[in-house]
């Protein structure tokens, strides 16, 4: 476990998957990140690679070639090294040297970087393609918060702000069986009370969306500034035999999506897709405030 801190932050990340584990701001003691109670979801903010959500029937094709890969990839499962440290900043490193070429056919190193600010978290990617053909691949992130934070809070207490882009019309999704499909263009993004049944069926996902706030009444919460990503998924785990949402919201920003229904399954032809030539890198950061 690495920790960096700041007068206001302490931050505990793990070397697996280079995952963050726990977020203490020292001036209200709150711990904001979820747990990682296995009972509703054993991770806390693991990071999407090479794919985002599922594929349709967890394959997906490179020319005639048929490769196997469940939903969310496996990155959030490797074991980084760490690559620069200092007290408030962190970077982690994986290469991949052929341990994943039956699964994902690309040879690649993944960076990721840890920086505080005064009561921020930036979240930084670099993809490096070292391979000879092109690359494709989605990443994104999957960062779980803690609702309520504070006893006497209810969940319906909380709302979702969604801030568009101003250059790009806002697009929401919906997933059916695990595979996405377009709801509506347009859509108004007013601000959204916190409710179990906005997850009834699955996570809610959007396109040019710039920043996203969760709060509650009192003006606790995070806002999760995510401005050049083309989607962000928010979610919460869904019991449909209680009605009840678990005690957390996922706000997920994401180069990347699941498969739509009608995909033909070419991995160069997703929906969403990023692609790298040799030698190219992708470069991509999101910043969280803690209020």
């Amino acid at each position: 476990m690495r920790v960096i801190e700041n007068d206001q932050l302490l931050v505990q990340i793990n070397k697996r998957g280079a995952e963050v584990r726990e977020v203490l701001h020292k001036e209200n003691g709150l711990h904001y990140m979820w747990s990682g109670d296995p009972t509703y979801w054993g991770r806390v903010s693991p990071v999407l690679f090479p794919i985002v959500g599922r594929l349709k029937n967890d394959q997906y094709l490179l020319g005639d070639d048929t490769y196997e890969l469940t939903q969310h990839g496996f990155l959030r499962d490797v074991d980084f090294e760490v690559y620069e440290e200092t007290e408030n900043a962190v970077t982690f490193q994986y290469h991949s040297n052929g341990r994943h070429l039956a699964q994902y056919p690309y040879e690649f190193t993944a960076r990721i970087r840890y920086e505080l600010l005064q009561n921020g978290l930036t979240i930084g990617w670099e993809i490096d393609h070292s391979g000879e053909d092109e690359m494709y691949f989605s990443i994104g992130g999957h960062p779980a918060f803690r609702v309520p934070l504070v006893e006497g809070e209810q969940t319906e207490d909380y709302t979702v702000t969604l801030t568009p882009s101003s250059k790009h019309e806002s697009v929401q999704y919906e997933l059916r069986h695990s595979l996405v499909r377009e709801k509506e263009k347009g859509v108004q993004l007013e601000p959204i009370p916190l409710r179990a049944a906005l997850f009834q069926h699955d996570a809610m996902i959007f396109s040019e969306i710039t920043r996203v706030s969760l709060s509650s009444q009192s003006g606790l919460g995070v806002e999760v500034d995510l401005s050049g990503f083309p989607f962000v998924g928010i979610w919460s785990p869904y019991n449909q035999e209680k009605g009840t949402m678990a005690p957390f919201v996922c706000i997920e920003p994401w180069y990347g999506i699941a498969d739509m229904e009608g995909t033909n399954g070419q991995f160069q032809e997703k929906f969403g897709i990023q692609s790298l030539k040799k030698h190219e890198t992708f470069q991509a950061a999101y910043t969280i405030f803690f209020k």
